[in-house]
């Protein structure tokens, strides 16, 4: 259960204190936003570990204890607090209780950006399997709806599309693609789908397929005879995966594309 959901869920039977990252300065563990929720006892989610963590999970449980207004701290993370960051962090204090839930639904849910995964098959599952860990939406579609399986993460969501491509019409504006099924003609068929889609409305985002460079020159060539440019067919990533990450195995192909797509999402962020 995602950690925003684990809270929500908590606080029907017991108060809590919510630590959030209010700014930052210098290096810091955790970006601006970033929080964790104390209860009496334990804690939900990180603001980053070590000794800032501990002396604000201590502060959070003074807080809840004692009651209060909310309040404002400031953190500098040297010696004092066995921390070599040498930033500044701003951390912002607040009892939340039951009454809180659906203001914190709201203002602490994570922006999600889509992703569309086609192909459920081994190196499919091990990429939804990692990226469901992370703040995605994630479609992950096949022409196969027998090879889905049960309990997955409620950030994504299944599709049964046959044939696979008229999925590619349906996806999010902004949507980040991997094309990975178990067929090199169905594999043409989305990457002839999302480009067609580039053409008319060009609201895709990354573009991968996975192979080889002999695939990628055959797909080339191939859509080249039904139309496309070069041009166009550059804006398609194959191989994928962060380059220096080898290995065929399914978990590390998974880890690569899914270093590549955070690579990609944060370059973008920045841009």
């Amino acid at each position: 259960m995602p950690v925003l959901q684990q809270l929500l869920a908590r606080l029907a039977t017991q108060d809590a204190c919510l630590v959030q990252v209010e700014s930052t300065q210098g290096s810091a563990p955790r970006d601006t936003g970033a929080w964790m929720a104390v209860f009496a006892q334990d804690q939900l989610g990180t603001i980053g570990g070590g000794h800032l963590e501990w002396q604000a999970a201590s502060k959070a449980r003074d807080l809840l204890a004692r009651g209060g207004a909310p309040l404002s701290e400031r953190f500098a993370l040297g010696p004092r607090l066995g921390q070599c960051c040498g930033g500044v962090v701003q951390l912002r204090f607040e009892r939340i209780a039951q009454a809180d839930s659906a203001r914190l639904a709201q203002s602490l849910a994570p922006v999600c950006s889509p992703v569309a995964v086609f192909g459920a098959g081994h190196v499919g599952a091990a990429l939804v399997q990692l990226l469901g860990t992370l703040p995605l939406h994630i479609t992950w579609v096949d022409s196969r709806e027998q090879l889905f399986p049960p309990g997955l993460p409620a950030q994504v969501q299944t599709e049964y599309s046959d044939p696979i491509e008229m999925a590619v019409a349906d996806l999010a504006p902004g949507s980040s693609v991997f094309i990975l099924t178990h067929d090199h003609q169905q594999d043409l068929q989305i990457t002839q789908a999302c480009l067609q889609r580039q053409r008319q409305h060009g609201d895709l985002d990354l573009i991968g397929l996975i192979g080889s460079a002999t695939k990628r020159a055959s797909f080339a060539h191939r859509l080249a005879e039904r139309g496309f440019a070069d041009a166009e067919f550059a804006r398609i990533t194959c191989p994928i995966g962060l380059p220096g990450i080898h290995g065929k195995e399914p978990e590390v192909i998974a880890i690569a594309v899914a270093a590549q797509l955070l690579l990609h999402l944060q370059r973008a962020q920045h841009a």
